[in-house]
């Protein structure tokens, strides 16, 4: 069983979602993204989100674009990235670890080379936003090939008969974009959500996570409650910004955004 699929089969028992905290990797440099990646596991992550930082992140909202900025400043590259995961599983089996990020710095990197060092590393998953279903057939069976998943984003407006052709082909979990629009700028309500999982569920018997838009304990215990868990992101990374001081971190760093998710994380789990 995978990491991924291990760690839903435990939270269906406990009778909960996963908390699925987002950091940026190298942001805003490579010792505290490293340090955050450890401390997220230990403080109620049930699997973390990294993104890999790009310099024209078309999903990304202005938080994360500024990150990416950060990170990229840092000297942030996939090689480096990949040396974070494995760095961080040398003491940690069982978190899964999902990358998310866009096609061009794979393609550079090289596709194949790029998913064979993901999977020594330790990576389970991977979101790459900009690749299209139609074009996605050599990927996601080379990912499969090597045990990671390749996960299926869904928006609000994917048409129906897109979401049966696009879901079938998925394996870990789903990713449902909870908003038409670019990360942290909006939230959907209690009965969209509700709503789009019915709508899911009839097409999927994959865990659906829900992403976007999510920034307080309320709005993770809710998504997580309603889906199968919640992605936090721009909310984590503007608790950390707020704490660097001329881009660098400080001392309240990795304190501030732990306490954060310490807060998701008991939400989450009421």
């Amino acid at each position: 069983m995978s990491r991924i699929s291990a760690c839903f089969a435990a939270l269906k028992a406990q009778g909960r979602g996963a908390l699925i905290p987002y950091l940026e990797a190298f942001d805003p440099d490579y010792e505290t993204s490293k340090k955050l990646l450890a401390e997220m596991a230990q403080n109620g992550g049930d699997i973390i989100e990294i993104g890999v930082p790009f310099s024209d992140p078309a999903a990304d909202g202005p938080t994360i674009q500024l990150a990416a900025k950060r990170a990229l400043k840092a000297g942030a590259t996939l090689s480096r990235i990949l040396d974070m995961v494995a760095d961080f599983r040398r003491n940690n089996d069982n978190t899964p670890l999902i990358l998310m990020g866009y096609l061009n710095p794979i393609e550079q990197f090289g596709t194949e080379r790029f998913l064979e060092e993901a999977a020594k590393a330790g990576v389970d998953g991977l979101i790459i936003v900009d690749l299209p279903f139609e074009e996605a057939k050599d990927v996601r069976a080379s990912a499969k090939s090597k045990g990671l998943d390749l996960i299926h984003l869904t928006t609000p407006n994917t048409p129906e008969d897109r979401l049966e052709l696009t879901l079938k082909e998925a394996s870990g979990f789903i990713y449902y974009v909870s908003i038409t629009g670019i990360t942290g700028t909006n939230s959907a309500t209690e009965e969209q959500l509700r709503q789009s999982m019915g709508r899911l569920r009839k097409v999927t018997n994959l865990p659906v996570i829900t992403g976007f838009g999510i920034a307080t304990p309320e709005q993770a215990r809710s998504a997580s409650h309603i889906s199968d868990g919640a992605v936090v992101a721009s909310a984590l990374i503007k608790e950390m910004a707020g704490t660097l001081e001329d881009g660098k971190a400080t001392s309240k760093t990795i304190p501030t955004v732990i306490q954060s998710l310490k807060k998701l994380a008991e939400a989450v789990r009421s």
